[in-house]
């Protein structure tokens, strides 16, 4: 039954992150030929945890990784977890009980113009837009979904669930240090030759286990399940 389960929710996470995805300023994006990072279709959390232990074999210098948290985090714990690796991407997700939600990947400047508070505001944005969008076509409980995530997140809400990072695997702080750190769940490092403009990002989400517990809707439409939550 907890593999069934574990299986049925990681392909759910990976069609929502299709289906939650969107092109906007500030915003990462992936394409055709990208590399995936997270758990694959069918992957086991354990399977995933191991398999993300290896790094692929490759030559020196930094390449992008995913950062995956084991709770949400705000701006200020995920920089703390991440202090002294080049954050590129930030991945938010506003938890709602029962409710679909979507991801959005934020991407962070390096030279700081786009930090991880700024990268949370955007997030922020691209929410409200889109709460806008179904709005004006009619979409009543979506649009009001969309406007509770909006909400959460200008509350400073802790819904950065993943970071997409460039990391050299034998500098330093070095994959297993950074491993190692409270907060961080996992650290994917991509193939070499992967790009940070050309990755699809499916991360594992806290919530996402193994034991057997029922997972959180987050495919298909949103359920009318009762009350969305309020902000």
């Amino acid at each position: 039954m907890a593999v069934v389960l574990a299986v049925v929710l990681v392909v759910a996470l990976a069609t929502a992150w299709v289906a939650g995805s969107s092109s906007a300023p500030g915003e990462g994006t992936g394409s055709t030929d990208a590399t995936r990072l997270g758990p694959g279709a069918g992957e086991t959390v354990a399977g995933y945890l191991g398999r993300a232990r290896t790094v692929p074999p490759g030559p020196p210098g930094p390449r992008p990784a995913l950062v995956a948290f084991t709770t949400g985090q705000d701006p200020a714990g995920a920089a703390a977890a991440l202090a002294g690796v080049g954050v590129r991407e930030a991945v938010f997700r506003v938890p709602l009980p029962r409710v679909q939600t979507a991801l959005r990947r934020v991407s962070v400047d390096d030279t700081g113009a786009v930090d991880l508070a700024t990268a949370l505001r955007l997030a922020e944005t691209q929410a409200a837009n889109r709460a806008g969008e179904l709005a004006r076509t009619g979409q009543g409980r979506p649009a009001t979904v969309a406007a509770t995530e909006s909400a959460r997140l200008a509350a400073g809400c802790a819904c950065i669930v993943a970071a997409v990072v460039e990391i050299d695997p034998a500098g330093r702080p070095g994959v297993p240090a950074l491993t190692a750190r409270p907060g961080v769940r996992a650290v994917e490092v991509a193939p070499p030759g992967a790009r940070i403009g050309a990755l699809a990002v499916s991360p594992l989400l806290p919530e996402q286990t193994d034991d057997g517990r029922d997972p959180p809707e987050t495919v298909g439409p949103v359920p009318d399940d009762g009350p969305v939550p309020p902000p």
